[in-house]
Order: C-alpha cells, then sequence, then structure tokens
C-alpha cells in the first residue's frame, strides 16, 4: 500500500542537526519510508519505476502540522504505573523494599494486571510512544497479557518477563527452572522475526539474581538470540553490593558479561550514572546501548549520567521514563530533562559541552530507535514510526520550524498530537478499561 503525507516534515539524519522540510512530502510504501521530497513531482519522478507508479496515490495533506519520528521509551517498568508520582523522597534500595515490590506483587492477579497494563498503555499512546523496552513481572501470565495488549494496539515492545530469585520478597522469588520454562512459553508464543512485539531476556539486576540464574538468563539469550536489558551503576551504594556479590567481576558490567548478558546479544542497560573506565570501554566494545532516564537518576538520588562523554565515546543512547523511578511517562520531556542534567554536568567541568536540541532529539528518535531495527528516523528504508503534531495553540505563525518543534517539546502536550503511525499503521486510541 502506498501513501503519500504532505505537512512540515523535521528528523535528524545526524545528532548535529535537523532536516527541515517546509510544506515537504514523505513516501511511505507498505509501512516503509522510501523519502522525503521537498515538491509531488520529485516524489513522484524518483519514486516511480517502469512497474510502479506513484501518479494516483492521493495525498493526505496535514497542513500546517509538524511531522516528527514517533517516541521510543527505552526503560520503562509496565506494572509500576500506579506508582507513578508517589514515594520520590526516597532513595532507590528502600524505594524498591517498601513501594515497588509490594505493587509487583499484585500482578499474579491477571485481572489487576489487565486494568493496569490498559492504563499504562493508554498514557503511552497518549505521548505518542511508539515503541518500547519494558519490564513485566516474574508472572508469565500478566507478561504474556501485557505482549498481548500491545499487539492489539498496534505498538511496538520488547517486553521482558522479570527474572529474580534473591534479596526480594518471597512472593516474587522464582527459582532458576520456573523463570526458564516462563520464557520459554513466551519465547514460543511471540519470537517472530519483524514483529513488533517480542520477548527480550530481563534480569532485575545482579542483586536480585543468584549466578545460576544469571547463567540460565544468558543462556536463553543465546539460544534463541534475544536482547538482553537490565539495570547498571545506577546507585553507589547498589555499585558496592554488586562488587561484594561477584568478587571475580572487575566492574558491574563484567559481571553481566561473565553470564553472557553483555553484548554477546544486544543490549541495553539503563542508567549507568557512575560508569566510566573498563566498565565504559567494555560497553564500547561490546555496542552495549545506554538507557538514559534523567527524572530517575534525580528521583532517587543516583546522580548525573555522563551522556557527553557516552556520545564521544561512540556509545548507544536512547532515553528512558523508568516509570515509577522517573515520574513522567511524556518522552519529550525527557528531552529537556537531558539537556537540564547535561548542563549542570557543563557547570562541573566545562570541557563537557551541555547536548544540543538537535542532539537529544536524536537520541530519542534515531538512536534510540536502533535497537529496534530502522526506526526513528525518516530515510529511505525506515520503518514510518510518526507523530503529527498541531501546534496551533502555539502561535506556530511566529516560530521557525526548528522552534516550533522546541517549543512543542518544552511546553506542549499531548493534546497536540493529531495522529499517531507505528510502522505505517495509524494507531487508534487503545481502551484503558474494558
Amino acid at each position: 500500500m502506498k501513501n503519500i503525507y504532505k505537512a512540515h516534515i523535521l528528523f535528524t539524519k545526524e545528532k548535529s542537526r535537523f532536516e527541515e522540510y517546509e510544506n515537504g512530502y514523505i513516501a511511505v510504501e507498505d509501512g516503509i519510508v522510501k523519502g522525503v521530497f521537498s515538491n509531488l513531482a520529485e516524489l513522484r519522478e524518483q519514486c516511480s519505476t517502469s512497474d510502479e507508479q506513484w501518479r494516483d496515490v492521493e495525498v493526505t495533506d496535514f497542513g500546517n502540522c509538524l511531522l516528527i519520528p514517533a517516541m521510543n521509551d527505552m526503560h520503562v517498568h509496565a506494572p509500576q504505573v500506579h506508582n507513578q508520582g508517589v514515594a520520590m523522597d526516597l532513595e532507590l534500595l528502600p524505594w524498591l523494599q517498601n513501594y515497588t515490590f509490594p505493587e509487583e506483587a499484585k500482578y499474579s492477579d491477571i485481572h489487576y494486571a489487565e486494568r493496569m497494563y490498559r492504563r499504562f498503555l493508554h498514557t503511552q499512546w497518549l505521548f505518542g510512544t511508539m515503541r518500547s523496552c519494558v519490564f513485566g513481572t516474574i508472572h508469565t501470565e500478566s507478561t504474556r497479557l501485557l505482549m498481548k495488549l500491545y499487539q492489539d494496539a498496534g505498538m511496538g515492545a520488547l517486553v521482558g518477563k522479570v527474572a529474580m530469585n534473591r534479596h526480594c520478597p518471597d512472593n516474587l522469588s522464582e527459582d532458576v527452572e520456573a523463570a526458564v520454562e516462563g520464557n520459554e512459553r513466551l519465547i514460543a508464543e511471540f519470537n517472530r522475526p519483524d514483529a513488533l512485539v517480542r520477548p527480550i531476556i530481563t534480569p532485575r539486576f545482579v542483586p536480585s539474581c543468584t549466578p545460576e540464574l544469571l547463567k540460565a538468563c544468558g543462556e536463553l539469550a543465546n539460544k534463541y538470540q534475544l536482547p538482553v536489558q537490565s539495570h547498571m551503576s545506577e546507585n553507589i551504594s547498589e555499585i558496592a553490593w554488586v562488587q561484594d556479590l561477584e568478587k571475580e567481576s572487575t566492574c558491574y558490567g563484567d559481571a553481566y558479561y561473565r553470564y553472557g548478558l553483555f553484548g554477546q546479544t544486544p543490549t541495553i542497560m539503563a542508567h549507568c550514572v557512575w560508569t566510566s573506565g573498563e566498565e565504559l570501554k567494555m560497553m564500547e566494545r561490546h555496542d552495549v546501548m545506554v538507557a538514559h532516564c534523567p527524572t530517575s537518576n534525580f528521583n532517587l538520588s543516583s546522580g548525573m549520567a555522563p551522556i557527553r562523554t557516552f556520545l564521544d565515546e561512540g556509545l548507544r543512547v536512547g532515553l528512558g521514563s523508568d516509570i515509577s523511578g522517573g515520574h513522567d511517562l511524556n518522552m519529550f520531556r525527557m528531552l529537556t530533562y537531558a539537556i537540564q542534567v547535561s548542563k549542570m554536568q557543563y557547570q562541573l567541568d566545562h570541557s563537557k559541552a551541555f547536548l544540543t536540541l538537535p542532539e537529544v532529539f536524536w537520541i530519542a528518535t534515531k538512536s534510540a530507535g536502533s535497537f529496534f531495527g530502522k526506526v526513528g528516523s525518516f530515510e529511505p528504508g525506515y520503518d514510518f514510526d510518526a507523530l503529527v503534531i498541531d501546534d496551533d495553540v502555539l502561535h506556530p505563525d511566529e516560530y521557525s520550524l526548528i522552534h516550533r518543534l522546541e517549543r512543542y517539546i518544552y511546553v506542549g502536550d499531548d493534546r497536540q498530537i493529531l495522529r499517531r503511525f507505528c510502522r505505517g499503521k495509524e494507531i487508534m486510541e487503545p481502551k484503558e478499561v474494558e
């Protein structure tokens, strides 16, 4: 199926600058971008071949709206949506024990899980998040439900059944055999090539998993060539804990690597606030992506991740909401918070320039999207994941296209998102309650 859309088009091929097409046209075929063009004649000339014509394709005109790539949330805990904005005055470990674990235990009840997961997906849809790396809970059936809800909505996600069997409540601990069996059930059902919703191997973090469980997770990732997600170097006391538990490891990242969970298959690690030295070099060698979660890092008193350093070292970086350590599911806000964090770091070290708007937009779209494949740009061959922004209430005629986008990022909200697309399909509002 062929589609042509007309709008003011902005995206980032490179992190240093925006591509701008005022009253531009984008050609999409079977959900894949064919190209972006300054005028319709150019589109039809360049896209048409002897057996494939675009002359008769009707143009969908979005008028004065902005057309941009959709958002990607690279680290989010779906079962923590009920705790959003709760207990923000605690550090990481007491917050986990007193609030997070009791809430996640409720997901043994499939009816509670459905109510909360529908709420969670609806909020992601509102804010234009079309792809996510998601933590579920240890509960296989609740995690399966979450994956089905993503499938039904048409939104993309890598969803993980969480693995943990130590330093957690008994009702959130699962023995190694049960963890493997539950994962393999989900893998058998959802691990399809090019599927929008797929499993991801998800050890919660080193302190919550015995060596036997970490080894089993690594073996699952290798056996089925599945990606891996977890947490790393988020908090100083957590790092010391890992050093005590994994005495043979040279650093937190090495503790994962020894079990096949650090770049042997595509890997994303959340936070990395205190990553440096050998750990940073390991991430570079093994192409491990960082999920930067600025609101969570502030709320849980973790620190400020050195994103400029990561970019300078060539690491891949995405942004995460980290609900409910973070308090906001609006990924556009993560762009503003990432810039603000980098400005505070600049005050501590003027040799590290703070992040610019095109850089954080690129991080949130093309860089993050690379974890899902060709996602996050409007270059030829990329999935058409897109948002149509009607910023009429923000006085658009007074601003350039880039300043219009910047104003939407800083002061706009979900009411200005007119249309949402994932892999070319328009995503309609999912039901919050059944």
